[in-house]
């Protein structure tokens, strides 16, 4: 029986979830009202409540829900000694076909990551705190392989990868980069970023 109520309370979710993709991409984020969405959903106003408290909340889901995506993309990894580079694409491209399956939802979605407002801050720090959490472990062993250079800060090869990945997002949306040339690119982003981020050759380095 709780196992019936908990995949009950998981579609309802999904549905909500679902019915505001659907509006915020049709009538955007602001004027999509509590109501609608629940209308859309096929419940009621006071059971996305019981959901979720605000708009923002919904949004925030979707953050927590790409954590999910990322970790079991890590699970599914955890015994192979796969290549950085490899890794890092396949968790940026699962989030690529993420936010681009709906054009309006995804430019929404990114502005929330990428520019949270301040009312939503300490959500979004919250979400970053647990993002990072499943990243560094793989970029310590890839410093541990040889791959990255030690002496460049977790947060900064973070950033690194990020920046490329919002590259790429900025010319998926304005045309510059097609849907099925984008994992080509990201990897060739990747890899030239990677060119800096290996370790110095022995004749580069400072002797004591």
């Amino acid at each position: 029986m709780a196992g019936i109520r908990e995949q009950k309370k998981q579609d309802t979710r999904q549905a909500i979830m679902q019915a505001a993709i659907k509006l915020f991409s049709e009538k955007g984020f602001e004027k999509t009202s509590i109501e609608e969405l629940a209308k859309a959903a096929g419940i009621g106003k006071g059971t996305i409540y019981s959901y979720f408290q605000t708009k923002s909340d919904i949004l925030h889901a979707f953050c927590e829900d790409e954590l999910v995506c990322l970790h079991q993309e890590l699970t599914d990894n955890a015994d192979k000694e796969i290549p950085i580079l490899q890794q890092m694409v396949a968790i940026y491209m699962s989030e690529f076909r993420l936010i681009t399956e709906n054009r309006e939802f995804g430019r929404l979605f990114m502005q929330q990551t990428a520019f949270p407002r301040d009312v939503d801050l300490a959500q979004h720090l919250e979400n970053e705190d647990n993002y990072f959490k499943l990243l560094f472990p793989l970029l310590e062993k890839a410093q541990d392989r040889g791959e990255l250079r030690k002496d460049v800060e977790l947060l900064h090869i973070v950033g690194h990868f990020y920046g490329l990945y919002l590259l790429l997002v900025s010319a998926w949306y304005t045309g510059r980069i097609p849907t099925e040339e984008a994992e080509i690119a990201l990897e060739t982003l990747f890899r030239q970023a990677m060119e800096g981020l290996g370790p110095l050759p022995e004749s580069g380095r400072t002797k004591n």
